[in-house]
């Protein structure tokens, strides 16, 4: 009997554990079939570009919806390469968005070090009014953008469609909070070793920083890359245009060429995933700490 009672209460915690492995199972394939249906949706828009980007242009738009057209033509690819100077159009979109993003970074670096760890009068009230800027819409700053900028004579350059939103509050803000959570300690260390602020800035606080960096980098790099408005306003000639502005020269008098608007389309979006799978691991690192998650 007693030995029994021994098996029964043995086998017990066994049947319990094969419960559990079961329910982390279960639970392991629902996550995963959640994020696949997730990744899906998001994807989707995507992929029906590429494959209208494939399609015959009678094809484009039909009364049923149909994934795939009669024809794989890979020639509208070269086609919309072509018949506008898309190549242009990328190469002066790279620049923008790479300059652009490095200025951007630069500014906020160094607005962000000066609002966590200098000490001046009505600091944090100059943060707050500064920080108050991003509820202004871009709509709202264009007209005095674009009179500053007539009136230096930047109209129609590439220093107009790179200078004016360099300085923004959201990339201070963003930076700011990530040097809150860097101890002071660090920086006191560095003045007793006889480094200066600049010096501990670059050669102490930026290493620890690489993270934070590559996501405002990238925020701002898909921010230049995807403007519209601005380039729109600015901009003159054709030499100059962005990649957003040479998807409407597909826009003629007889209608808009949309196979060759979605190949180019399809073009235009290659830099930002390059650039997003180069720095994913920086991306997650950065996202996951004090900027957006906290510690």
């Amino acid at each position: 009997m007693t030995s029994s009672t021994a098996t029964v209460r043995a086998a017990v915690p066994a049947e319990q554990a094969r419960i559990h492995h079961r329910r982390r199972s279960l639970h392991s394939w629902l996550s995963t079939a959640a994020l696949a249906v997730t990744a899906l949706v998001f994807t989707f828009p995507f992929i029906w570009m590429f494959l209208t980007a494939l399609k015959p242009r009678n094809e484009v738009f039909t009364q049923r919806p149909e994934i795939f057209g009669s024809q794989i033509m890979w020639s509208n690819f070269v086609t919309a390469w072509t018949v506008v100077p898309f190549g242009r159009f990328i190469v002066n979109g790279f620049l923008v968005a790479v300059l652009g993003a490095l200025l951007s970074v630069v500014v906020a670096v160094l607005s962000a070090y000066a609002f966590s760890r200098l000490q001046f009068p009505f600091r944090d009230q100059i943060f707050l009014v500064f920080v108050g800027t991003l509820v202004l819409p871009q709509e709202v700053l264009v007209v005095p953008l674009f009179i500053m900028m007539n009136g230096l004579g930047w109209v129609d350059t590439y220093v107009a469609l790179i200078l004016p939103f360099a300085f923004t509050a959201f990339g201070t803000f963003l930076m700011r909070q990530f040097f809150l959570t860097i101890p002071v300690e660090y920086e006191d260390a560095a003045r007793i070793d006889g480094a200066s602020r600049l010096r501990t800035l670059v050669s102490v606080l930026l290493p620890q920083l690489r993270a934070p960096v590559s996501v405002l980098g990238v925020f701002s790099f898909i921010g230049y890359w995807n403007s519209y408005l601005w380039p729109l306003i600015v901009i003159n000639s054709q030499e100059k245009a962005t990649v957003p502005l040479g998807l409407t020269f597909f826009t003629g008098e007889h209608g808009t060429e949309w196979n060759y608007v979605m190949a180019a389309a399809t073009l235009a979006v290659i830099p930002s995933i390059v650039i997003v799978a180069l720095l994913q691991r920086q991306l997650v690192k950065g996202v996951s700490m004090g900027g957006f998650g906290g510690r």
